[in-house]
């Protein structure tokens, strides 16, 4: 394994620590939001989904700098990139996520989206809580998909 993929081995490992973390705060504002009622609960839900996101797209960004060498860009470059992780490249490396995991992460990404540009307060209770009940479900399947990502690369 080349210094470079041991160096991105590791940087991803520490993200998924930080992924991890995130997803813990979530859920347990959820809960707090669920047991007494308080929707001020709802905003950590809400800005630590955003950061799950956030942490999975910026271990996309250091695959596609660092692997592919390409990373997207324009407007939709957010969609681009989550797309390009679905898909082998030739030569280069195999899909990082399966097409389903693509399908729920677009979920994510969407209301990622959504969080930047809406006041938190304004969250839809109804575009919440799908997320939050497959949250822990959704980034279990990420972190596995990118170990097996992983164990490619170191032995490549």
């Amino acid at each position: 394994m080349t210094k470079r993929n041991i160096t991105l081995n590791s940087r991803m490992k520490s993200e998924i620590q930080e992924l991890n973390k995130l997803v813990e705060r979530a859920l347990k504002a959820w809960n707090n939001a669920v047991a007494t009622k308080d929707d001020l609960y709802l905003d950590s839900v809400t800005l630590n989904i955003h950061g799950v996101y956030s942490v999975i797209e910026k271990i996309f960004e250091l695959i596609a700098r660092d692997i592919d060498d390409s990373i997207p860009s324009g407007d939709s470059w957010h969609t681009a990139l989550l797309k390009q992780m679905a898909i082998q490249i030739d030569g280069i490396r195999p899909a990082v996520i399966s097409d389903s995991l693509y399908m729920a992460l677009d979920d994510y990404r969407g209301f990622r989206h959504i969080v930047r540009n809406v006041y938190t307060y304004n969250i839809s209770l109804k575009k919440l809580t799908p997320l939050v009940e497959e949250l822990k479900k959704t980034c279990s399947l990420f972190e596995n998909e990118l170990m097996d990502f992983m164990k490619y690369i170191s032995e490549n």
